[in-house]
């Protein structure tokens, strides 16, 4: 019988991550102040950014499909971005976490 340990856990865990943390500012405030805490998430697209009018173009009359398109999905979570406003100067500050499955914010 061969025995095989995985390297990753068999329980998934959730990371809890509370809604405010005292932590350093170093915008304007040069100190431990406390910051709120939220999840980043990303604007939305615009229609008028070089990129996009230069792909609506090229997609424009006959021929399909111009660009490739990805399927090859490799990864099946994605990390974790914080956004730390500060309650004093109002100063934005973002914090990567690991992959994780489940995230909660506020205890």
């Amino acid at each position: 019988p061969h025995c095989f340990s995985s390297p990753f856990p068999s329980k998934v865990k959730m990371v809890n991550v509370p809604k405010e943390k005292n932590t350093f500012c170093s915008r304007r405030c040069k100190r431990h102040t406390p910051h709120k805490i939220s999840v980043y998430k990303a604007g939305a697209r615009r229609e008028a950014a070089l990129g996009q009018r230069r792909y609506v173009r090229k997609q424009k009359g006959y021929g399909g499909q111009t660009r490739p398109i990805f399927h090859k999905k490799a990864k099946v979570t994605k990390k974790t971005v914080l956004r730390l406003d500060c309650s004093k100067c109002g100063g934005k500050e973002y914090q990567v976490l690991k992959r994780c499955k489940k995230f909660e914010c506020g205890a």
